[in-house]
Formats: structure tokens, sequence, C-alpha cells
């Protein structure tokens, strides 16, 4: 049996509260979040970091202290490698994350150390960025050739429509749609975090993958197009972002008077994005707005179709192009969007 590392991706998050502020620097000093030269990038990431921190410690402060994301992707990852050993794969696999511990460096390392005969790299990121599964691949590589690690390695770009995250996600909503019938009919809100306009025009393919992830769950559940809704959460800074937001729909949903069901589909799993800010803030919101329920569905976690479906990309990425790019495809993301891993090729990143 042959011995096969898969490396999950996530963002990551602060440990500690003394960590707040260096994991915000990283953040921020990340060349596909701010795109200046250094030293430029890093001075300004500092400032950043410095002026956010004080939001940041409230907002972790109501989680404890810390993110629990470390611990739910290290549950996830104890998933998959039970689906792959089902499967007849040798597998271990090791969260790494972008901007806290343990990061690419750490973890290319551990790798290294464990010998693996083929490394898959499965990024935890459903859709496609430049500001997400790019960077972190790109850092992956950098941190596997100052560790000396030389395996073929099998990365999966992004898989938005994948049957297991779609049918897991589908699942939960109906779910709460029958919680929420006692309202009346409700609106669907698919809830994914949101990126500044100049991102998007450089070519990437981020909301374009979102927006096949929410028409797929939504064909799933037969809804009609009026009952559902594209929304963007998460907005930092001055810059225009992509829209609608998930505020100004659900102001909407207020002045008509229908419950919502939101619905994080960016995220696999729970943290500030979704346990405080979706949670609280934004279900204050609603109730500020008249909306007459409100119910968050949550992220699919261990959900057994979501882990079945990160076990067959893995699968799949071993025994050849994974994901939805394959060579030949063309740009499955369309020729507006350059930025595509599909159309660069995966080995560039």
């Amino acid at each position: 049996m042959k011995r096969i590392a898969v490396v999950l991706f996530n963002l990551g998050g602060p440990d500690r509260p003394e960590a707040i502020e260096p994991f915000l620097r990283n953040l921020f000093g990340d060349p596909a979040i701010i795109s200046l030269p250094w030293p430029i990038r890093p001075m300004l990431a500092k400032l950043i970091a410095g002026r956010r921190a004080r939001i940041a410690r409230d907002i972790y402060a109501k989680l404890g202290g810390s993110s629990p994301l470390l611990a739910f992707t290290r549950r996830q990852a104890a998933a998959l490698e039970s689906a792959l050993k089902v499967g007849g794969i040798e597998a271990r696999a090791f969260v790494c994350m972008r901007y806290w511990h343990p990061m690419s460096d750490e973890v290319a390392r551990a790798v290294k150390a464990f010998d693996p005969e083929r490394i898959v790299l499965l990024p935890l990121y459903p859709q496609y960025s430049t500001t997400t599964t790019e960077s972190s691949f790109k850092d992956w590589r950098r941190a596997a050739r100052a560790a000396g690690l030389e395996r073929p390695t099998h990365p999966v770009c992004c898989y938005p429509v994948e049957e297991g995250f779609i049918a897991a996600v589908a699942e939960m909503t109906r779910k709460a749609m029958i919680e929420s019938a006692h309202a009346g009919s409700p609106r669907v809100l698919f809830s994914a975090h949101g990126l500044p306009k100049r991102v998007i025009a450089r070519g990437d393919p981020y909301p374009r993958q979102v927006e096949a992830t929410a028409g797929a769950i939504a064909a799933w559940l037969g809804l009609a197009s009026s009952a559902w809704v594209v929304c963007y959460q998460s907005r930092v800074g001055p810059l225009e972002w992509i829209g609608p937001s998930t505020s100004e729909e659900l102001d909407r949903a207020g002045r008509d008077r229908v419950p919502v069901v939101v619905v994080p589909i960016a995220f696999v799993s729970e943290h500030s994005e979704t346990l405080v800010e979706l949670d609280i803030e934004y279900r204050h919101h609603a109730n500020e707005a008249g909306v007459p329920d409100y119910i968050r569905v949550p992220t699919v976690a261990e959900h057994p179709s979501f882990v079945a479906g990160l076990a067959r990309l893995a699968r799949a990425a071993l025994d050849g192009p994974s994901g939805i790019c394959r060579p030949g495809d063309g740009n499955v993301c369309g020729d507006r969007f350059a930025r595509c891993a599909n159309g660069r090729g995966l080995d560039s990143l």
C-alpha cells in the first residue's frame, strides 16, 4: 500500500489573544491580499494589523480568545484519513494554515519526515481564488523547496460543484428551510466571503465559482430563482467590494417580510466569520431590519457526504488531473477569468 500525504489548506486563526496581531500581520502581509512591493507591504501590514487588532480581539473574545478553526480542521483531517483507508489508501492528512500555525514551513518538514511516495494538495476552499488557494499553493511550493521535499505532487484546484459537497450543504439547507416554514416561505441567502472588485477585475474566478455552487444547491433543492440569492460578507477597508452584501440582502428581506435561511457556502468549518459575524452580528442586523426569522445553516464540517467528496477528490488527483481542471477542456471559468488555475496551469502556481 502506497504512503500518501494529503495536505489540507485553510486560512488559520490565532490560538491565543497574543497571537491576534501577528496573525493579522501575516494576513495583510500576503502579496495576494495587498499587492504592494516590499518594503511598503510589510510596513502597511503592520499598520493595518495594529489598527484592526482591537476589533479582532473583541471578536475572538466571543470565541474564548482564540479561533476554533484548527481544531475543526484537524477533525476533518482525521475523518478524511478514515475515508481514504476504507478505500484502500494509506494516507496521512496534514493541516496547513496560511496565516498562523501550523504553517507551510513546519508542515513541509513534517511531510518530509513522514516520507510519502506522493502528495496531494487539497484546499478546504471549494471555490478557487488567487487570495486563498493560489496563495496557499505558492507558499507551499516555496516551503517544500526549502525543506528539500521532492515527491510527485498532485494539486486539486477547486470543487465548487463536487457532488458530496453540494449534497451536504443542500441536506442541511433543506432541514433549515423546514424549520423556518412557520414564519413563511424562506428566502435562501448563499453568503460567501467577499473580495474587492479590483481582484475580480484582474481575472479571479471566485464569484463565478460561488455562483456555480449556489446554483447547484438551488437545483438540488428545486428552488425557484426568486427564492435564493448569492451575497457577500466580511467587507473590510475602503475599496469597492463585490455584491450584493449580506447586510443589503437582510435589509431587502426585512422590507419584504420574508424569513431567511443563511447558508455559508464558501466556509467548510466554523470560525469567526460564521460563529460571530453570521450568528451574532448579522442575526442582530436581521432583527433590526424586521426579518421574521433568521436561521443559519451549519458549515459542512465532517458531514459524511462532504468527507466522501474530499476522498474522491484525493483519489482522482492521484489518478490524474483532478477537480474541474482537466487539460484539453479549456478554461472552464471562461476567458474573462484569466487567473483561473485551469487556464494558467496548476504547476505554474
